[in-house]
């Protein structure tokens, strides 16, 4: 079993130039599945249920996401109606949407959790114990992908050690730089502290370089605009054995695309 991790989606020429190159590496890359997270899709920060549902008919068979979930209103009601679209799921009880699923494809099958850190981040239920209630609802075997969105390397490192064995695979998201620390734990659980981000090559974090500079030498406060130009398109690829669930294989992945002439519109 192939999947690709697409890292944080930020802004519209990245969306855009997600989805031109999409079908080509589903073929090329012979991928089974495509996970992305998507909380940064829309304007750079958010999701709206258009550009989920763009995603999702373009080939991303299971979208996560992380605290910008929340920025446009409608994106409520549309996590109550998909079960591909993912918040984080240590969010309190009664929040709308679901933090985890279980999907089938070609005969095979994939358990998708999106969980959020609490490490300079905002105080959500225990991330940790989360997960453990959810494996335990989880036939045995089963491969199981975390998108981990997360502030701290130690919080996600931690994470990472008390799932191994249990998980298929831990993907750090949410400081969009890609780390190179792409490993298999104890020959089972695929990791990466980050996986990147997919938006603007010519960027701070996918947004204009001008508006981030200015606020650190200011401190006033700006409005952050989405970068574009070329784009990068980063995150991981992993092999997974269907049958146990067990990492085979887990890489880096990046690619660099021209975005000009998709500019508009």
């Amino acid at each position: 079993m192939r999947i690709l991790f697409l890292a944080d989606i930020v802004g519209k020429t990245a969306r855009k130039e997600v989805i031109a190159h999409l079908g080509d590496l589903r073929r090329r890359l012979q991928l089974d599945w495509v996970v992305a997270n998507g909380e940064n899709v829309s304007g750079g920060i958010g999701l709206t249920p258009k550009n989920a549902l763009q995603l999702h008919q373009a080939g991303v068979d299971v979208l996560t996401s992380g605290n910008h979930i929340w920025k446009h209103k409608e994106i409520i009601e549309f996590l109550e109606q998909t079960d591909w679209l993912l918040r984080p799921a240590n969010y309190p009880p009664d929040t709308p949407g679901r933090g985890s699923g279980m999907y089938e494809s070609g005969g095979q099958s994939l358990a998708v959790i999106n969980l959020q850190g609490r490490t300079f981040m905002e105080a959500l239920d225990c991330p940790f114990r989360c997960a453990d209630e959810i494996l335990a609802r989880l036939p045995k075997h089963t491969p199981v992908l975390v998108d981990f969105h997360a502030e701290a390397t130690s919080e996600k490192k931690a994470m990472l050690f008390y799932l191994a064995g249990r998980v298929s695979a831990l993907i750090g998201t949410h400081t969009h730089v890609q780390t190179a620390d792409a490993q298999i734990l104890d020959g089972h659980t695929g990791y990466i502290s980050d996986a990147g981000m997919c938006g603007p090559v010519r960027s701070i974090i996918g947004m204009d370089p001008e508006t981030v500079v200015s606020r650190f030498v200011n401190k006033l406060p700006q409005r952050f605009i989405p970068a574009e130009g070329d784009t990068m398109l980063q995150g991981l690829v992993l092999d997974l054995d269907p049958a146990s669930g067990r990492a085979e294989q887990v890489q880096g992945w990046s690619m660099t695309t021209e975005s000009n002439q998709r500019k508009q519109g």
